[in-house]
């Protein structure tokens, strides 16, 4: 099925957000296909940033609808959209640089049993079993990222690429419906880069992860993506295949014209 014949698993309806005097979303509308790797370009100042922090809840909409898998999720704080399975990477990765990579993924999964004065004390063998299965887990998942050999190193001695990898791993422990990635390529040499574009094709394929993408480098996003979505001035623009987007005069115009703020 082509992602344009996929139902939706992600909807913006008429989405506004000011800060202040400046405009940064204007009644903005989109779809995210299910089972897609979906782009989000647009110049510089465009809103793509402030929409991503909108559907993640890190920001409240001032009007409009955000919904995943037919649920609203507009207004809803971090941590519900992260249960909803909705997760999402930032730009500058946020290891913990004084634990090791295999800790780092350790301590993602919510509600653990080690987390409880009570089972500590009065169910260890609770702890021990969940804590295994974390471990297991995340060794898979290091496994699956080429990582595995950095299990036992400290996060803050890793390269670029590896910490963009890491956070991907980090979002890979709460088994995500849907992962929203913010430049994935940027600050990666191309060989790294090669590796975090199979490793997210695979995921797609294998595991049925949705993927939405702010990314500047445009040779990434048509090696990647399905289909973009092309913001300026805080709404979309157009929407197509890589080859219909840059064929568009009015994708060009936003980028060479001077309509991003």
């Amino acid at each position: 099925m082509s992602s344009d014949q996929r139902l939706p698993i992600l909807t913006v309806e008429n989405v506004s957000k000011a800060f202040g005097g400046l405009q940064a979303v204007d009644r903005a509308d989109l779809e995210v296909a299910e089972g897609s790797i979906t782009g989000l370009i647009g110049p510089n100042g465009a809103g793509k940033t402030t929409l991503f922090n909108l559907v993640s809840g890190f920001i409240k909409p001032d009007s409009g609808r955000i919904t995943f898998q037919g649920e609203r999720i507009d207004g809803l704080p971090p941590h519900q959209v992260f249960r909803r399975g909705l997760v999402r990477t930032f730009q500058i990765p946020r290891e913990l640089g004084g634990m090791t990579v295999v800790e780092n993924l350790m301590l993602v999964p919510g509600e653990q049993a080690g987390e409880s004065l009570w089972n500590a004390w009065f169910m260890p063998w609770r702890v021990s079993d969940q804590e295994d299965a974390n471990f297991t887990k995340a060794e898979d998942v290091l496994r699956f990222l080429n990582l595995h050999h950095l299990r036992d190193e400290y996060a803050l001695n890793l390269s670029g690429g590896q910490k963009k990898l890491l956070e991907l791993g980090r979002t890979l422990m709460c088994d995500p419906k849907m992962i929203m990635l913010v430049e994935p390529a940027a600050g990666v040499n191309r060989t790294l880069m090669r590796d975090i574009v199979n490793d997210i094709k695979r995921l797609r394929v294998e595991r049925g992860i949705t993927f939405f993408v702010i990314e500047h480098d445009m040779d990434i996003v048509a090696l990647l993506c399905d289909r973009l979505i092309v913001m300026a001035e805080g709404t979309k623009l157009a929407e197509g295949s890589p080859d219909e987007v840059r064929a568009d005069e009015r994708v060009l115009d936003a980028y060479l014209g001077g309509r991003g703020r």
